[in-house]
């Protein structure tokens, strides 16, 4: 009998062992399969907006943060392509027909901002994003009504009505994080801002229960532990440039809102869409600033270096360029390890390192040079700056130029970012991925 006993409680355990380890021969060839097999959507997509990164911008920049030895984040992205770039009506698209190509994958005319011919509203990724239960984030270091931004939530039927958009942002409420510049669109002019129509955007996006900040502090004291509604208006214009020690001291970099954005977005369970328009650097090589162009190409590889490191390896992260501008060259022969300020001014024949095909900096000896109204300010800082780094012609902004732009990928989807392909092929990728 308990001879029986015992051969009845070793058949158990043999019985119970050979389940658990089929249990676990099932789990693992689900596990195996799973990886293998089964398409994962990336949990955080990310979009970077290079405004005038061209691949000629490349080398400079490289040269001007560390030597041209040197190496960029960007450089480390698994693949790379030339994106070719014009607008439905031109061969240079303006920047609301570039960005309207990245947000809806849609080419339109310059001026238009994510509608097409009939003025009718393209369906931007921001939109399918959270279609897809996706949280929604807009990072910009210029104002968040500029058409580059525009573009992604709202269809806006003149660019240049910077009141409707901001107006458009607030009742579409397709953004769940936004931070930057331009809240003078969002304030009446008896609260400092430049709305005609007296409405208090602010105001009305805290009582829709949006966060309202104004300081890197008062953004670095939100709860990470929480995925708020939040607005962070940090200047009533663009931001400060990077060399602005005074007004950056209260201003959060473009890496500080990127980190935030990126933190505050992931305890949606669906997973975000994240869009960062670095647009100082167009606002910089439209004024001929070569250092001010370089070091916001600089911020701009900073904060993408933060988002590959706080979003993951497993998500997608897209950084490309919008239309080029300005034509900066950096010129001569200067020493491989050289950097920064070696790089500014004159070399020791006299001759400038950075010079334009564009802008305010224009020589005065051309014709179109002695257009009234070019000196803007004091007439010898003109003069000084046009030595230090020329211009070819004269325009009071830099013009844009028929270029490709250049594209930079890492995670799923990004694949088919190599050769030379189509600028609406970023929208393709992003859709794919939702």
């Amino acid at each position: 009998m308990q001879r029986m006993r015992a051969y009845i409680g070793l058949m158990k355990w043999r019985n119970q062992l050979l389940a658990l380890f089929c249990l676990l021969a099932f789990a693992g060839l689900g596990v195996l399969y799973f990886q293998h097999w089964v398409i994962r959507k990336p949990f955080g997509i990310i979009l970077f907006i290079g405004e005038g990164l061209a691949p000629g911008r490349l080398a400079p920049t490289r040269a001007y943060a560390g030597g041209a030895g040197g190496r960029l984040s960007l450089d480390s992205m698994t693949h790379l392509a030339l994106l070719i770039n014009y607008s439905k009506d031109f061969a240079a698209p303006d920047r609301a027909a570039a960005a309207t190509a990245l947000a809806t994958g849609v080419r339109v005319t310059n001026r238009a901002v994510a509608i097409n011919g009939d003025g009718k509203p393209i369906t931007s990724i921001v939109e399918l994003a959270r279609e897809n239960r996706r949280a929604t984030g807009l990072v910009t270091d210029a104002k968040m009504t500029d058409a580059t931004n525009a573009a992604f939530y709202g269809h806006p039927v003149d660019p240049n009505d910077v009141d409707a958009i901001a107006a458009e942002f607030v009742d579409g409420g397709k953004i769940d994080i936004a931070m930057g510049g331009g809240a003078a669109q969002f304030l009446p002019s008896t609260k400092g801002g430049e709305r005609q129509d007296g409405r208090d955007l602010l105001l009305e996006l805290r009582r829709n229960g949006f966060d309202i900040v104004r300081t890197r502090a008062e953004l670095e004291a939100i709860p990470a532990w929480r995925r708020p509604k939040l607005f962070g208006a940090f200047s009533n214009v663009d931001l400060a440039f990077a060399n602005q020690v005074e007004e950056r001291s209260q201003q959060p970099s473009l890496s500080d809102m990127v980190r935030r954005a990126i933190e505050l977005l992931q305890y949606n369970a669906g997973g975000y869409l994240l869009v960062v328009d670095a647009g100082l650097m167009r606002k910089a090589a439209e004024e001929n600033n070569g250092e001010r162009t370089l070091s916001e190409t600089v911020e701009l590889d900073r904060a993408v270096a933060v988002a590959r490191r706080y979003a993951g390896q497993r998500s997608t992260i897209v950084v490309c360029g919008d239309a080029a501008i300005g034509g900066l060259s950096l010129n001569g022969f200067p020493f491989r390890k050289d950097s920064g300020i070696a790089l500014l001014g004159l070399n020791s024949a006299g001759q400038p390192w950075i010079t334009w095909a564009t802008g305010p900096n224009g020589t005065r000896s051309y014709g179109a040079a002695k257009i009234q109204g070019k000196l803007n300010g004091n007439e010898s800082d003109q003069a000084k700056a046009e030595q230090l780094e020329p211009a070819a012609f004269y325009a009071k902004s830099a013009l844009g130029t028929v270029d490709d732009v250049i594209a930079f990928g890492s995670g799923p989807g990004t694949e088919d970012l190599q050769g030379t392909v189509d600028n609406t092929i970023v929208f393709k990728i992003l859709r794919d991925e939702l």
